[in-house]
């Protein structure tokens, strides 16, 4: 007998329908053949699913099974597949009431006794069940409150493979609702108030929060680049639901939702170390996988120590910055993953750390101050809008009573500029391109014409450089709430072009 049931492959952040169909002959040597590209996990299904329906009190058909997981050319990656393919078995041999299921999307891993553990990727299977004439999802119960993220979804949450007989057993079963709260919430972000001094840094960041633009740090060890970094997120407007459920998808496959979470409400913040492959910053492997990169999506991905990084992984970065997306090319299948992220590097002025210090001496041989800030190409400083030379505090400031804007402040004015963008342009003042930057960036008169000019035959400011200066100096001119600009914008753009050379 033949039963046939849905499920759902993951590619990338995005899950694939997947058709589970298990036939039980009546002839033929006993045992369990799987077709349909499964990879070494699914086919070491076969003993787990067997076990585990004997442990559950059923009969395993003693006769030849064949599972087939359709379409044939996606490799099947995981143990998702394995409750499906035991309901499948239970279904085919006669074991359960109903012969045919009702449709419902079924994944879930099985224990050795019959339990279904948490899985990940519950989400975007979730977001694929629900475009069904009739949406319903079978899942493990730990899941719920990621699957409840996805509207309009009939849930049914399992604990254990006799659950899960009992639910396909209903002519009609009835749905679990949603838990009346599904948002997980982080830690509280750093606050602005506890840095002293740096007010270009300062200036520098809450700039590159209004227009989302990119950032470099450089200055030697202590000089707080580290602490205004992790700064950035408190000051960022907070993420809405449509970017809330992108940020969670990618971390639903990734496997890095905490134990019973659901939304991600804060923005997120990645700080990979620098000993991190090519394949862990960009995404990819054998089975493509989200990387650092796009788990930082509509956040803050933090580069310290930006020339320790190998070579080709920071050059993996130039593409993905200028499109927001990484695509990873395999011979059978092709991927995007989402990168929308704002990059914030830090770095050392000199392998020593101490070039360019005013109290202490740089022990640095010669040549290797060049040789050490050669480690980032031009194309990839050119990708940087803002870069800015962190000082040490002076013990005045560090010691002083006055205290900083706090990052409610500071992030009031953000959420402000940013309204202006997407009201006036859709889109932040990072991205702007082609006529939307010719007619948001207007040279203001002959005194900015003059100053751009003399900027590019000074600095030797590619086509890029000057595009990345319109954009700031349109984030400085929103800040202000002006509707054009002014040469005084272009300045101000202009002098966070050459900050980050500490001499």
């Amino acid at each position: 007998m033949l039963a046939r049931l849905s499920a759902a492959a993951l590619s990338g952040v995005e899950a694939i329908p997947v058709s589970v169909e298990v036939d039980v002959a009546s002839g033929g040597l006993p045992g369990v053949t799987m077709v349909g590209l499964p990879d070494a996990t699914v086919r070491e299904s076969r003993d787990r699913v067997r076990t585990a329906i004997r442990n559950s009190g059923f009969p395993f058909p003693d006769s030849r099974v064949i599972v087939s997981l359709a379409p044939s050319d996606l490799r099947k990656v995981g143990a998702a597949f394995d409750l499906p393919i035991a309901l499948g078995i239970l279904a085919a041999s006669g074991a359960l009431p109903r012969r045919d299921p009702p449709a419902c999307v079924i994944v879930g891993g099985l224990s050795l006794d019959g339990g279904i553990p948490p899985m990940q990727g519950v989400l975007p299977i979730a977001v694929t069940a629900s475009r069904a004439d009739r949406p319903a999802l079978l899942f493990p119960a730990a899941n719920l409150a990621e699957a409840g993220i996805v509207q309009g979804l009939r849930l049914h949450p399992v604990k254990s493979l006799w659950e899960a007989t009992r639910v396909l057993s209903s002519a009609d079963p009835v749905p679990v609702p949603p838990p009346a709260s599904v948002a997980s919430h982080g830690p509280p972000d750093d606050d602005l108030v506890d840095v002293r001094g740096q007010l270009t840094a300062r200036r520098a960041l809450e700039i590159a929060a209004a227009g989302g633009h990119h950032l470099l740090l450089t200055g030697p060890p202590g000089a707080g680049k580290t602490m205004l970094a992790r700064r950035l997120p408190g000051v960022l407007p907070p993420l809405s639901f449509e970017e809330a459920l992108a940020v969670t998808t990618i971390h639903s496959v990734a496997g890095l939702l905490p134990a019973g979470g659901g939304l991600l409400t804060r923005r997120p913040f990645r700080a990979p170390h620098h000993t991190c492959s090519d394949v862990a910053l960009v995404g990819g492997g054998a089975h493509p996988r989200p990387g650092e990169l796009s788990l930082a999506h509509h956040g803050v991905l933090f580069l310290d120590e930006l020339p320790e990084f190998s070579r080709r992984a920071l050059e993996g970065l130039r593409q993905p910055l200028e499109h927001g997306v990484v695509h990873i090319a395999r011979a059978a299948r092709s991927i995007s993953l989402p990168a929308r992220v704002q990059l914030v590097g830090a770095m050392n002025p000199c392998p020593c750390g101490y070039f360019g210090d005013a109290r202490r001496q740089c022990r640095c041989p010669p040549g290797a101050v060049e040789r050490y800030q050669q480690r980032l190409s031009g194309p990839l400083r050119d990708r940087f809008d803002l870069s800015v030379a962190v000082h040490p505090v002076p013990w005045s400031d560090l010691r002083g009573d006055a205290l900083g804007e706090s990052s409610a402040i500071v992030k009031a004015r953000v959420v402000a500029a940013r309204a202006r963008q997407i009201d006036r342009q859709s889109r932040l003042n990072a991205a702007l391109d082609g006529d939307a930057l010719r007619r948001e960036c207007r040279v203001p008169g002959q005194a900015g014409e003059a100053l751009l000019r003399r900027a590019v035959t000074t600095l030797g400011l590619s086509v890029r450089a000057v595009t990345r200066v319109l954009r700031v100096a349109r984030t400085l001119a929103d800040l202000e709430g002006r509707g054009g600009l002014e040469a005084s914008d272009l300045a101000e753009a202009l002098q966070f072009r050459g900050l980050g050379e500490v001499r």
